[in-house]
This record gives structure tokens, sequence and C-alpha cells, in this order.
């Protein structure tokens, strides 16, 4: 009996029937020998949460050996990492105690394994709920870049929960994001993060449309060009992604967020800050060594079979994406348990992840089959479903 058949499993269908599932071989992927150049890859990673925390309530206690070990499974692949971002459960468990720990302690780490790392800076200091004057958003904003700089890290200037409630139009959200730029001593990454991963930053920038809020953040980029080294863009929208980086100044890069469009948007140019490569970095390391080489067709090859994950992973709602992470994580044996900050772990159904298992073996990414289906089966057992 072969290896993929000792480990067959019975899956359940969006239909309530169960379908046989046999695994294949995982694809051979190398570690980049050197640095990696033609576009910057950056994973958004997530956080490894300790079950074993006392207390009565499911809180943010995090597992900080897991968490850092899987940092430096990154690094290992050539990839950056974008610490504490809403992949790492920003606004959805972890909070700003947690994540200026994590950011240290992330910020050491990278010192040690020589990785880039930029951190996410934002107002979640602010009372959640409350309403606050612009003049605190600034002030809350210019605190946590202060700390990630004095990691040595890159901000990443997250879209903020408390500025959308606040701002009264484009010219508030300026107000805001001059002064803050004014103070950055290196260049930073500005975040642009739609609704459809956090329904609260809804009419960001001043504008329900996306379309009609180009030109504000266009103008802000070109007024502080030399303090932007770039944006990620998280719509989901390629051909709006498109038309922004035409408007960026030379020099400032457009990080596509775009979890369903990727491929084709890195190949027309954009760079990439992108939460599934937190699942997919082998993959998204060799497409980029290929990129390198001058070898496009094999960069298409490597990550055509991602892309069907990838758009699972983040279905709607997507801002449960980070269930799928953290579940395929669990699978590829880098943390001993599928549990999550705030008891996320049951954001997604028994159907769900059994088509990310699926999608998983399809492109390759299930680094040991018998590992990924033994803990599949345990998982299967605790709905009822016998094998």
């Amino acid at each position: 009996m072969s290896v993929s058949s000792a480990a067959a499993l019975l899956l359940p269908r969006p239909d309530g029937t169960l379908e046989q599932f046999v695994p294949g071989e995982p694809a051979v992927f190398e570690r980049p020998r050197e640095p990696l150049r033609s576009r910057t890859f950056i994973a958004a990673a997530h956080v490894v949460a300790d079950p074993l925390a006392g207390g009565d309530s499911v809180g943010a206690a995090i597992d900080w050996d897991a968490t850092l070990a899987y940092r430096r499974h990154l690094w290992s692949w050539g990839l950056g990492v974008a610490e504490a971002m809403d992949t790492a459960q920003r606004g959805m468990g972890l909070g700003w105690p947690d994540a200026r720990e994590l950011i240290a302690r992330s910020a050491a780490a990278a010192r040690e394994s020589g990785g880039r790392l930029a951190a996410g800076a934002g107002t979640d200091q602010l009372p959640p709920g409350e309403s606050a004057s612009l003049d605190r958003i600034r002030d809350a904003y210019l605190e946590q870049c202060a700390f990630v700089e004095e990691q040595d890290c890159q901000p990443i200037v997250m879209a903020s929960r408390a500025l959308a409630a606040a701002a009264g139009g484009p010219a508030d959200y300026r107000r805001v994001y001059d002064a803050v730029l004014e103070r950055a001593s290196r260049p930073v990454i500005l975040h642009w993060l739609g609704e459809m991963f956090d329904p609260a930053l809804a009419g960001y920038w001043g504008a329900d449309d996306p379309h009609d809020a180009l030109e504000v953040v266009s103008e802000l980029i070109a007024v502080n060009a030399e303090r932007v080294d770039g944006i990620k863009l998280s719509l989901l929208d390629d051909a709006f992604e498109l038309r922004l980086r035409e408007s960026l100044p030379d020099g400032v890069r457009l990080y596509t967020g775009d979890d369903f469009n990727y491929p084709a948007l890195i190949a027309a140019g954009s760079d990439a800050l992108l939460g599934i490569f937190d699942a997919i970095a082998p993959a998204a390391s060799a497409a980029l060594q290929a990129l390198d080489s001058g070898d496009r067709v094999r960069f298409a090859g490597l990550l055509a079979p991602t892309e069907p994950l990838a758009r699972r992973l983040f279905a709607s709602p997507t801002y449960h994406y980070k269930t799928g992470l953290v579940f395929l994580a669990w699978l590829n044996g880098h943390q001993r348990h599928f549990r999550m900050l705030g008891g996320q772990e049951s954001a997604r159904t028994l159907v769900h992840l059994s088509e990310l298992l699926r999608l998983a073996d399809r492109a390759g990414l299930l680094a040991d089959p018998p590992l990924a289906c033994e803990r599949m089966r345990r998982l299967l057992a605790l709905a009822g479903v016998d094998q």
C-alpha cells in the first residue's frame, strides 16, 4: 500500500455526502541560495495561540516559540515578514499591548536571522467604540510608528477604524496622514484595506467608491513620495490596482494585497505583501526565483495551482481567512494544535476546511501528506465523521 493510499480520508462535500480523498505527493521546492530580487515579497504572518494558558476565557495568549519559529520558516524561503497585521488577528483577538510584544520579539528574531521585518502601526490603543478627535488619532499613529521604528522595523501605516469613524471627508484623512508621514524617519508602507477585510473601514479616504478616493491617495503619496516606500492595496480589484499603480511616482511600490489575482498582478509589475504567502511560502519563493532567472513560464506555472487555494481561503466573509491559514499551518506541522486567539478556529465550516485540504494537496503544498491526513482525521472525528 502506498503512503498516499494509507492516508486516504472521507471528506465532507457541500451537499452533505462524503467523498474519498487520497493525497498526492508533495511538490519539491528549493530554498533560494541568494536574495530574491525581481520583486519584493512580504508575507503577512499569523500568530500561534497558546491553548494551555490559564483563565476561564479565550484570550490573546500567544505561543511565542511557535510564533517566532513560523517567522523563521518564512525568512528561510527568502520572504520578508509583515508583523502584527490583520493576518495576525490584529483587531480580531490581538490588541496593541500584545502587538507591541509581538513586534519587539519578532524584531529581535529578525536581527538574529537577517530577515526583513515590517510591522503594523495603527491606532488600536484608543478605546474601541469611543469617538476620538483627529488629534488623538494622529498621536496614536505617531506613538505606534515611533515604537516600530525603535525596533529598527519599517512601519506599515495601517488603516484606522477610529479615523474611519471620525473623519468627515478626504481633508481629515489628509490632515492625519500628512502629519504622520512628516514625522516618519524612514519610508513607510501605507495600507489601504477594503471593507471585505474589515467592514469598519467602509468609505475609507472619505469616499464610498474607491475610484473616487484614488485622487486623494495619489496626491497624498505624490506630496510625500520621499517618505513612502509603497502602498499595499487590499481591495481585490485587479483593474483598480493597475490604475493606482500607474498613478504612483517613480520609486514608490505598489504592494499587491490582492489574494485573488496576485499571479497576474505580480507578473505585470506589482510587488507583493500578501496573507496567502503565509500558506504558500515555498511556492511563492520558487516562483520568484524563476522570475529572477527570467523564466516567466515557470513563474506562472508555480503560482497557478495556488490561486484556487487562495480564492477559497479568502472567500466571503473574507476577514475569516486567518482560520484557513492557521489550519494549513497545523496540517503542515508548524504548530501542534488548531486553536486561535478568541476561538476563531470555529469561524469556518468543516466543509470549507476540507476543501482547503484538497486544494493545498493539488498545489503540492502538503509537506507531509500522512501527517496532514492524520491531523484531519482527528478533526473529522470530533465532528462525528467516522473513517
